[in-house]
């Protein structure tokens, strides 16, 4: 790019080679009042624009002139159909020692190559943009369809609307049904967000607590027959949910795995969170967020994408730069930078201490536990060890082993991988980067557990847990593994 200065601050334009395109955008500029000279070879069109008051003038871009009279404009913009003809002009401008801010019309992408080459700032296609606007409308009318779509099955239902996160809910999830249920109050439906498990991530009990957010433990519902509604959002982690009623409402950015046949479904899986489904959501409703709100949905986002360093998408960052006035940030402060409670700092310490590495995957042994959700904050920070891109660490609770894994390598799913290696013993989920097992101790082992055999049953799970995870990822494990790596 030259050093000429930025478009917004320029105010004398050039248009070169004037057909319906350079027509259009003459137009807009003079009607913001901007100085715009226009430059084509055609006689007839040159008297046409002169008619409506615009500096036009006769001359073919190919020749040198061209240099000289378009010296004193900040922006030249040259946009004939005659692709030879606009080589020629940026050539003939760069050659003169020409700085302007120069923006042409390519036909293809050899010719965008070869316009870029010539010293040209911007290349445009035609061709592709008309096909980026046309998905652009595409998708407005989609979201317009499904938005109404949703509001016709909330003015229909007839009563309250439950909505159900994933299994031991993590922000995206909570976010995504906070949203929901702003969307449902506005159409005067009444709703509930239900869970089932734990929110133990201290984070995310700092989350539901700072911002006030009410959750309902699905076990203190008598029965989902009291809902007229069901909706369930950001939930493909939690798999078949065994419901006796239909699902009326289905929003993920993960395919379900289960066959809902959900009265409305919205799945996306080309966008990196659901809180960014539902804050377009909120947008087409024309519902301005309050601060709860927009502080969860943007927390879902930044949790959901790392803080945008994983698989992040413009659709997640345009969501989040909507919500970020909306926001209250020294909440997110607050929730982002948590106290690490005893538990959690004791099963880290096990973890570092215990971990077994082959290659590039880490498993670890946290031992007997109070807090299981302290095992994925554990499986986090050991992903960040050098040369690691798989973690997982166990611990046992309640006569049953459970495992968190997190991995960060592209060629594998580790929700995949944990159900190949534990789904046949016990209930294994999650996604690419993340899942989670709950294994019966008994059924792992062959033993009950007791006071008696802790230490023979943490060796038994140890050695079966390691052998499987390995088994599935198609590593090798042996016995010379089983170092800690310091």
């Amino acid at each position: 790019m030259s050093n000429a200065a930025s478009v917004s601050t320029m105010s004398s334009y050039a248009i070169l080679g004037c057909g319906s395109v350079g027509h259009a955008v003459a137009e807009d500029l003079a009607s913001e009042g901007k100085s715009v000279l226009i430059l084509d070879r055609d006689e007839s069109r040159v008297e046409a624009l002169r008619d409506q008051d615009l500096d036009a003038r006769r001359t073919d871009i190919r020749e040198d002139e061209v240099a000289d009279l378009v010296a004193d404009r900040d922006v030249l913009l040259i946009l004939a159909s005659d692709v030879e003809a606009n080589k020629a002009a940026v050539s003939t401008i760069r050659e003169r020692g020409g700085d302007q801010f120069i923006i042409v019309r390519a036909s293809d992408p050899v010719s965008e190559d070869e316009l870029t080459e010539a010293g040209a700032d911007v290349v445009i296609n035609p061709s592709q943009v008309i096909a980026e606007s046309a998905l652009r409308a595409l998708e407005t009318g989609e979201l317009e369809y499904k938005a109404q779509q949703l509001a016709d099955i909330l003015h229909t239902g007839g009563g309250k609307l439950a909505i159900l996160t994933h299994d031991n809910p993590d922000p995206d999830s909570i976010a995504s049904a906070v949203a929901l249920q702003a969307i449902a109050d506005a159409h005067d439906v009444e709703a509930d967000i239900l869970y089932h498990g734990d929110i133990g991530h201290q984070e995310n009990r700092a989350f539901v607590n700072l911002l006030g957010i009410e959750l309902l433990p699905l076990s203190d519902v008598a029965s989902l027959d009291e809902y007229a509604l069901i909706a369930l959002v950001d939930h493909m982690k939690s798999g078949d949910l065994g419901l006796d009623t239909g699902v009326d409402i289905f929003i993920d950015h993960y395919e379900p795995e289960t066959d809902y046949d959900a009265e409305f479904m919205d799945v996306r899986p080309n966008v990196s969170s659901t809180s960014t489904i539902l804050t377009k959501y909120i947008q087409e409703f024309d519902l301005s967020p309050n601060q709860e709100v927009a502080t969860a949905l943007l927390y879902g986002i930044r949790a959901e994408t790392l803080d945008f360093k994983r698989d992040t998408t413009p659709a997640d960052l345009t969501a989040a730069a909507y919500l970020y006035p909306f926001a209250d940030h020294d909440t997110l402060e607050q929730v982002e930078s948590p106290s690490m409670s005893p538990e959690t700092l004791d099963v880290l310490a096990e973890a570092i201490q215990n971990r077994q590495v082959q290659g590039s995957h880490l498993v670890s042994n946290a031992g007997f536990i109070r807090d299981r959700d302290a095992l994925a904050q554990a499986a986090q920070h050991l992903l960040n060890l050098e040369g690691i891109t798989t973690t997982a660490v166990f611990g046992i609770a309640d006569d049953t082993i459970y495992l968190a894994a997190r991995s960060k390598d592209i060629r594998i799913n580790i929700g995949n991988v944990l159900d190949d290696a534990y789904g046949e013993i016990g209930e294994a989920g999650g996604h690419s980067t993340q899942g989670s097992t709950e294994i019966p101790l008994g059924l792992f082992t062959g033993i009950e557990a007791s006071e008696d055999n802790r230490d023979t049953l943490l060796a038994l799970a140890e050695e079966a847990v390691r052998k499987k995870l390995f088994d599935a990822m198609g590593v090798e494990s042996s016995a010379n593994d089983a170092g800690n790596g310091s």
